[in-house]
């Protein structure tokens, strides 16, 4: 199967080695970095955004909207392009990213928001990246060198002391959501970076969006005339950012980036999201940045490095479907 088609009945499937990516002395290619974070900028707006959506929407018909909007935006495209409908083998993993990245993230923490600051829900986001790797290793078999693991276990840790630190080290009552949501999306990501090692990334959010779209509306349909709709400039440029830049187009950038350097590596450039989320709070929410952010900024940008230049660890085991790269396994010769 190639790269750029979905529909033909071939089984071969991108595996991941690390170190194995061309394109760049580091054995990273910097496309596939730049893409991952621009995806990483389109997700920190993603909190500013909602917390924007719900002075004019309630909770779930925000997530309804949004996720219709985006569907909508992802149909137009596929018609365009006129994408054949893919493979029967990639339909459940596509259930996982529309179940995971559409749906359950933007609903928990949705739900989480109405309670819980933006720089608070950013602790349990920070541990996004570390939780996307191992999922990404048990599911893959992928074995990163240590040197990726210490780095991302350091970068977590002054993430959460960070974000700790800025919340007062108090819980809220979205923790339970947040928890949640961080499984999800851990899952999503993971199975998307996988399937866009076999088709476009564009295509992997656009065909879970529109598998989640008959849920979509029915909850639109449902929630809209229970919750009360008060239109206003932040209401409206909150639900279409949330749906056109963080749904669609972050998600298409993001699952590239990952296709290119793979779900480990590009997740953890995710370590910088919440320092970034505290930033466009303090643009657009007025949320105050402590004196402490920019040393926390070095650190993860440090762990960030380190991460991306980690040495090449032993590959994933032989015949394992695994996180998206460059090197491509038959898997009719390795049952």
């Amino acid at each position: 199967m190639t790269a750029q088609n979905s529909a033909t009945g071939q089984s071969t499937i991108a595996v991941e080695s690390f170190g194995e990516a061309s394109g760049s002395t580091s054995g990273v290619p910097r496309g596939g970095v730049v893409l991952a974070a621009l995806g990483v900028v389109a997700f920190s707006l993603t909190f500013p955004s909602t917390v924007w959506g719900l002075e004019s929407f309630g909770p779930w018909s925000l997530v309804a909207v949004r996720s219709v909007l985006a569907a909508l935006i992802a149909g137009c495209a596929l018609l365009a392009g006129r994408v054949p409908l893919p493979a029967r083998e990639h339909r459940a993993g596509l259930a996982v990213v529309a179940g995971g990245v559409v749906i359950g993230f933007p609903l928990l923490t949705t739900l989480a928001l109405q309670t819980s600051t933006t720089s608070h829900a950013a602790v349990v986001v920070g541990l996004l990246p570390l939780t996307t790797a191992l999922l990404a290793a048990l599911r893959t078999g992928a074995r990163p060198p240590r040197a990726f693991w210490a780095a991302a276990l350091a970068g977590a840790a002054v993430v959460i002391a960070f974000t700790v630190r800025e919340s007062g080290g108090a819980l809220s009552r979205g923790d339970l959501y947040l928890f949640g949501a961080l499984l999800v999306c851990a899952a999503g990501y993971t199975e998307g970076g996988r399937l866009a090692g076999v088709m476009p990334g564009w295509q992997v959010i656009g065909w879970a969006l529109v598998l989640a779209l008959p849920l979509a509306v029915a909850g639109a349909a449902v929630a809209l005339p229970f919750e009360p709709v008060r239109l206003s400039a932040h209401g409206v440029i909150g639900l279409v950012w949330v749906a056109a830049g963080s749904t669609f187009l972050g998600l298409y950038v993001w699952y590239r980036g990952m296709a290119e350097i793979g779900v480990p590596r590009a997740s953890q450039l995710q370590l910088a999201q919440p320092l970034l989320t505290l930033v466009w709070s303090f643009l657009a929410l007025g949320e105050e940045i402590s004196p402490a952010a920019p040393a926390a900024a070095v650190a993860v940008l440090v762990c960030i490095a380190v991460t991306q230049r980690a040495g090449r660890g032993r590959g994933p085991r032989e015949g394992t479907a695994t996180a998206p790269g460059h090197r491509l396994v038959d898997m009719d010769r390795h049952p």
